[in-house]
């Protein structure tokens, strides 16, 4: 027998998981966009 879920997510963990998208985006992002900085030192001398 299974318990019908709720609509949405608790608040707290709605907090949590933009917690972890900031913690797994904000770095990706400076990474890419240093990556994209050495790609153009590199190929243009």
């Amino acid at each position: 027998m299974t318990q019908p879920q709720s609509a949405g997510s608790p608040p707290s963990r709605r907090a949590l998981t933009l917690f972890a998208w900031l913690w797994v985006g904000v770095p990706l992002v400076y990474g890419l966009y240093e990556l994209v900085q050495k790609a153009r030192q590199l190929f243009t001398g």
